[in-house]
């Protein structure tokens, strides 16, 4: 297949390089120059463009079988979610609507999940979230969806949990600086993927995801903070991180989720099979990678 991957970084380059791997002719589309020579030594053959200024798209070298919209806000507010995600797919259907398109799969987020009882949710389960940034990634879904159905654009969606990996993992990164601590009395859940298995997962997507579906990304076994770091405590043979303090918690508490996200669709019905289906065979993996590397010192 002729893919391109727009917004080649975190996830994109490895795909990118995994496509090459099977055979694909793969292009990786970033917004500025630098960092052609990893897209290059991937596999990838490098291109420059903005999905947030359409005409930026016109002269790219189409038509393309797949394409995957993994790109990244940069972690910017509502106005460059909007620019991003909402205005940027706007600009992809419309460039991409007079090819003959096999498969289009972006990556959503599981935060479009707005629930906070502690419920088990799936793709049917209501998107009413909170934060503006997850509002945007709703319309944007929406706008997908409607493209898929009214339009017969072939779009998945794929909405991803938070992702782990190589040099990444929020709590764990925390931790390892001695800078985490556990919120309330540790109970919040967490749901998460490595990015291994984000990187298959969108490939099962792309060759078994039906047009116009959404399929949670999202590992095995919600875990509650605390078990998540008291395994990561007894596995380094370092302290609990202290509990916060009400002064913290009062300023986490702010749109704060609390949900189990299930895989099952994705598995079931894609037939996505994870390399790391729980956080322990994920950060055991990192855990060895780190030490092996010289970059992780056990005990403390």
């Amino acid at each position: 297949m002729r893919v391109l991957i727009v917004g080649c970084g975190y996830v994109g380059l490895p795909l990118g390089a995994e496509l090459a791997r099977l055979g694909h002719e793969v292009f990786g589309l970033r917004r500025s120059a630098g960092g052609e020579d990893a897209l290059i030594a991937a596999g990838i053959k490098p291109l420059i463009g903005d999905v947030s200024k359409s005409e930026t798209l016109a002269p790219l070298p189409g038509p393309f079988d797949w394409v995957v919209n993994c790109v990244s806000s940069g972690k910017g507010g509502a106005a460059e979610y909007r620019e991003i995600y909402l205005n940027g797919t706007r600009h992809l259907i419309e460039w991409l609507a007079p090819t003959p398109l096999k498969k289009f799969v972006y990556t959503s987020s599981t935060s479009v999940y707005g629930q906070t009882d502690s419920s088990l949710v799936k793709e049917s389960s209501s998107t009413q979230p909170q934060s503006e940034t997850s509002q945007v990634l709703v319309e944007t879904e929406k706008l997908l969806l409607d493209a898929a159905s009214a339009r017969k654009f072939p779009a998945v969606i794929l909405r991803v949990a938070g992702i782990y990996g190589p040099e990444r993992g929020h709590l764990y990164q925390q931790y390892l600086r001695d800078e985490a601590r556990i919120a309330g009395k540790g109970e919040r859940l967490i749901n998460m993927v490595h990015r291994d298995d984000v990187v298959a997962c969108i490939i099962t997507a792309l060759k078994s995801g039906k047009p116009g579906e959404v399929y949670n990304a999202v590992d095995d076994e919600p875990v509650t903070q605390l078990h998540f770091f008291r395994w990561l405590s007894e596995t380094l043979g370092k302290d609990l991180p202290p509990f916060a303090t009400e002064e913290e918690n009062a300023a986490r508490k702010r749109g704060l989720t609390q949900k189990k996200v299930s895989n099952r669709k994705a598995r079931m019905e894609m037939g996505w099979q994870l390399k790391y289906p729980t956080f322990r065979h994920g950060y055991s993996a990192e855990i060895k990678r780190t030490q092996d590397g010289g970059m992780l010192d056990a005990g403390k």
